[in-house]
């Protein structure tokens, strides 16, 4: 076996050089180019001179401008005695022909379709099986907000919820993610923008409670609310509208309706809150009598409100539905006191006139329409009377067209089987009106006054549709808010934004005809 010993290897050394280094001699030199010469020199142009010409005028030319024309004076009096009866003959007829009518100029470019143009949601809400419960334009119309809550089943009063805004004007618009997320901690119903100031917006709770937010504010943007008092409604508020006031010019006053049958109107103080000014309660024994209103409760039972709307021609006069199916005009002048016994820091009063034939089910929305015309009553020295029309739908799937002159619908449609939500009249066209049930429907009485010019699916499957809006500053925008927790904004074609020729005279007719 080889055996392994264990040897040294001869070491080398290398000679340290930094000592002879240090003493090596070392000189720095430098070089650079030669200097370069610079010279500055003026310059500017010659002097210059401006001057005119122009032609002489000619004296013909001067002779004839000053030279008075010569008329036949006798000659064009009788040439227009001769044709006058002729012309005036022609004019008379030209206005008192249809041949144009339906006929209107029109140098824009004509949208013939119905598109969708944005599908705004909010996850987080959409994960809560949350609803759109109401949408609202703001002032301008570039922003549209949306309240969630729920409407059919589940705990309502502890389930919080939300309010969301998105300006639509703005670039880079995400649909799923609101410029503006508000918490709130119980349902929001319903929901109203200022009309003339864009950051605020007001709502209502399902706790009975009325709030009013700034959307300018990211942080702690409530500024108003009622509270919990005696005066706060005790049932759902399902409307709230921002009022005139009165006394004070230039102010707001908020108006709130609940299914607790009283409609409040709430005046602001300087520490947030908002105190009751007046208000109104709905009791059975005070609504009007009729022969179709034999189901109501007798006595001093609530009647439950579901839906209000101010007229456009008299303030003072608006429309309720109410849970037990029919629809009622009612005056904020009313001076007969409430019979009704819950305490109120103000008196509550009476505020029904007119029953109108009821639905086969609650009334969820009401609709007074922008136009109208006066009628003369027949005592000479009474004021005229007001003919306006209102719109009402409710579970019963039918829309009715009614006149405030009489309590008899002039039309009634049949448009589903299926609780019919909201319905509103087209801020720009006297003939049009939007319902919801599980789409969007739009109607032009100018083509038919019993089925929809266009119907929109607006999501799938058998979803409701909650609440319509359409936009008044940008007309061609409908919102439209539905079970899925999904907003959808359509933009109208323009059959649908574009007034015709004599079209308030046709609707003045239709309820004149339905009326004879």
């Amino acid at each position: 076996a080889a055996m392994f010993t264990d040897s040294s290897a001869p070491g080398a050394d290398v000679e340290p050089l930094w000592r002879s280094a240090r003493s090596a001699r070392c000189q720095a030199r430098s070089c650079q180019t030669r200097n370069i010469s610079t010279v500055e020199t003026a310059a500017q142009s010659h002097t210059s001179r401006d001057a005119s010409v122009q032609t002489e005028q000619s004296k013909d030319a001067l002779y004839d401008f000053q030279q008075e024309v010569q008329v036949d004076y006798a000659g064009l009096l009788a040439f227009l005695q001769r044709v006058e009866d002729t012309v005036i003959k022609e004019l008379k007829k030209n206005w008192e022909s249809r041949a144009f009518d339906g006929f209107a100029v029109n140098w824009t470019d004509q949208n013939e379709t119905v598109l969708c143009l944005h599908t705004l949601s909010y996850p987080a809400a959409q994960d809560q099986n949350l609803q759109v419960t109401s949408v609202s334009w703001n002032a301008t119309g570039s922003v549209v907000a949306c309240s969630y809550g729920r409407l059919d089943d589940g705990d309502w009063s502890t389930e919080k919820s939300y309010i969301c805004t998105w300006n639509l004007d703005r670039r880079g618009l995400n649909p799923k993610h609101p410029d503006l997320v508000v918490d709130v901690p119980s349902s929001v119903m319903c929901l109203a923008f200022h009309p003339s100031q864009p950051s605020l917006v007001a709502g209502g709770l399902f706790s009975g409670e009325l709030v009013v937010w700034d959307t300018s504010r990211t942080e702690d943007p409530v500024i108003l609310r009622t509270g919990m008092t005696d005066d706060t409604h005790t049932d759902p508020v399902y409307q709230v509208n921002w009022l005139p006031d009165a006394k004070h010019r230039n102010q707001t006053r908020l108006l709130s309706a609940s299914t607790d049958g009283k409609i409040l109107v709430w005046r602001e103080e300087r520490d947030g809150r908002l105190v009751l000014a007046e208000g109104f309660a709905l009791v059975a024994q005070q609504i009007p009598r009729s022969s179709w209103l034999k189901k109501v409760a007798c006595g001093e039972a609530a009647v439950g409100v579901t839906s209000l709307s101010f007229s456009h021609f008299d303030p003072r006069v608006f429309m309720v539905g109410v849970e037990g199916g029919y629809s009622l005009q009612c005056c904020t002048a009313a001076v007969t006191p409430a019979l009704h016994r819950t305490g109120s820091s103000v008196p509550l009063r009476a505020p029904a006139e007119l029953a109108f034939s009821p639905h086969g089910g609650p009334v969820y929305s009401v609709s007074c329409s922008p136009f109208h015309r006066q009628v003369l009553g027949t005592d000479p020295g009474a004021a005229p009377r007001a003919q306006n029309l209102f719109l009402s739908c409710g579970t019963d799937g039918e829309v009715h067209l009614h006149s405030m002159l009489q309590t008899q619908p002039l039309v009634s449609l049949q448009l589903s089987k299926k609780y019919l939500f909201c319905v509103r009249w087209s801020p720009v066209r006297p003939l049009v009106f939007a319902a919801a049930s599980g789409e969007v429907h739009l109607f032009d009485l100018a083509r038919s006054a019993q089925k929809p010019a266009v119907s929109m699916k607006q999501a799938a499957g058998e979803h409701p549709v909650y609440c319509l809006e359409f936009n008044t500053k940008q007309t061609q925008l409908l919102a439209a808010g539905d079970a899925t927790g999904a907003i959808k904004v359509w933009q109208l074609s323009s059959d649908f934004t574009e007034q015709r020729p004599r079209e308030v005279t046709h609707l003045e007719q239709l309820a004149s005809e339905s009326m004879d």
